[in-house]
């Protein structure tokens, strides 16, 4: 099995406030090579937007340094 040690996550679940840093998080994951896995989620608490997306590693080899 090889070691994930200092490496991000084959899988992960981005989640923040709906603004333009969880788009740049949301880009960021996918200049390093990740693709969406789905689309977003969104819920609204009557004030803010909350988003979350899937983000997942289908290349081969270990994946970015965390």
């Amino acid at each position: 099995m090889e070691t994930t040690k200092g490496r991000l996550p084959r899988y992960r679940l981005l989640t923040g406030i709906d603004d333009s840093v969880f788009c740049e998080r949301v880009s960021e994951a996918l200049d390093l090579g990740y693709e969406l896995h789905g689309g977003p989620a969104l819920t609204w608490n009557g004030t803010t937007g909350y988003v979350a997306q899937a983000v997942i590693w289908r290349q081969d080899g270990p994946t970015p340094e965390s």
